[in-house]
């Protein structure tokens, strides 16, 4: 995965407030390269660092495997949800997912400006020879 693109997902991310949420798609249309799997992929290798929760399926569903853990953010947060939460806190069961309809982040203008210097620095750097990051490289 070239740097390049992961900083910029990771500082796209940076900008998504609290209590609301992206898909990964929409992550990648946001940079105007790549695509949902990459995003993903960035979030699962390197995103432990950013507000991750915030990132997630276009379903609205949180990362696999971190389903509580997400919850708690999103609760804390105030993040629209859908189903039902508070039995999957009581119980580990029952099913929820955020309401990606209504916690969708729509950017204000300043957030636009951000968004286009990243994706400009994301397409100036792609044009240059970069190592991958993949720790198999010399």
């Amino acid at each position: 995965m070239r740097t390049e693109y992961v900083e910029a997902v990771l500082a796209v991310v940076e900008l998504v407030p609290p209590g609301t949420a992206v898909a990964y798609g929409d992550v990648a249309e946001l940079l105007g390269a790549g695509g949902p799997r990459q995003v993903g992929a960035v979030m699962s290798h390197y995103g432990s660092d950013v507000p991750w929760w915030r990132i997630l399926k276009a379903s609205g569903q949180p990362p696999e495997g971190h389903d509580a853990e997400a919850l708690r953010h999103y609760l804390d947060e105030g993040t629209p949800l859908l189903g039902s939460p508070d039995e999957f806190l009581r119980t580990g069961e029952g099913r929820w997912r955020v309401d990606l309809a209504a916690a969708r982040w729509a950017p204000t203008d300043a957030e636009f400006d951000q968004l286009d210097a990243i994706a400009d620095r994301l397409e100036r750097g792609l044009h240059k020879l970069s190592v991958a990051d993949d720790e198999m490289s010399v």
